[in-house]
């Protein structure tokens, strides 16, 4: 049964996202909000969690999933970033966007695309979701909340709770988010492709939605 746990959105109760924690330590996949629309969350290294997160969104191991990150430093580790690529994401960063990249040997292969070797990085813009982050301790792996026959992800924590009782080790509460998920841009070949419009703006990055400069 999942535990419910009821947050301020911009002063988090630490002791409560600390048994977040404890629950992501021990291999539970939770549902967070974040600055677009809810997601999926669970620990990076933890193979048993990342199959569950893959079973709940009804997807298989060629959909990217994310890695949140806390800054762009972070991110660096975790991606193969040159310096136009470096200066292109800062401009959006952090915010709702997701920059599909090539992976370093930091992320786990069995986490990243199988043929392609990239994955999903972001920096969300979300109190709740930074400050578990920094209390993790390191990227948690991610993915939009949206379940298998919706066409929208799921915002109402209320509902989310009683949908994912018993796929999910918890559910943190800081209110309603978006129901637009994040603009997801391939940026790991020559020329940045917007994969996904969603809330974040291309001309943040100096794009239009057909992702060309």
């Amino acid at each position: 049964m999942a535990q419910f746990f009821i947050v301020h959105p911009d002063n988090p109760q630490t002791r409560l996202l600390k048994q977040a924690v404890q629950l992501l330590n021990q291999g539970s996949v939770l549902a967070v909000p974040t600055d677009s629309s809810y997601a999926l969350v669970c620990h990076l290294d933890d193979k048993n969690a990342a199959d569950q997160l893959r079973r709940i969104r009804g997807v298989d191991d060629k959909h990217h999933l994310t890695v949140l990150c806390r800054d762009l430093s972070e991110l660096a580790n975790y991606a193969k970033v040159d310096n136009r690529q470096f200066r292109t994401i800062k401009q959006a960063t952090p915010g709702p966007f997701t920059f599909i990249l090539e992976a370093t040997k930091e992320v786990p292969r069995r986490v990243s695309h199988p043929q392609r070797k990239t994955i999903g990085l972001r920096v969300p813009a979300h109190t709740v979701l930074q400050e578990l982050l920094t209390l993790h301790g390191a990227p948690l792996l991610a993915a939009t909340l949206i379940l298998p026959g919706d066409e929208w992800p799921l915002n109402d924590p209320e509902e989310i709770r009683e949908r994912l009782e018993h796929q999910v080790g918890a559910v943190i509460d800081a209110g309603a988010c978006s129901l637009e998920p994040t603009t997801v841009v391939d940026m790991s070949s020559d020329e940045p492709e917007i994969l996904r419009q969603g809330q974040g703006d291309p001309a943040r990055l100096g794009l239009r939605q057909s992702g060309s400069l």
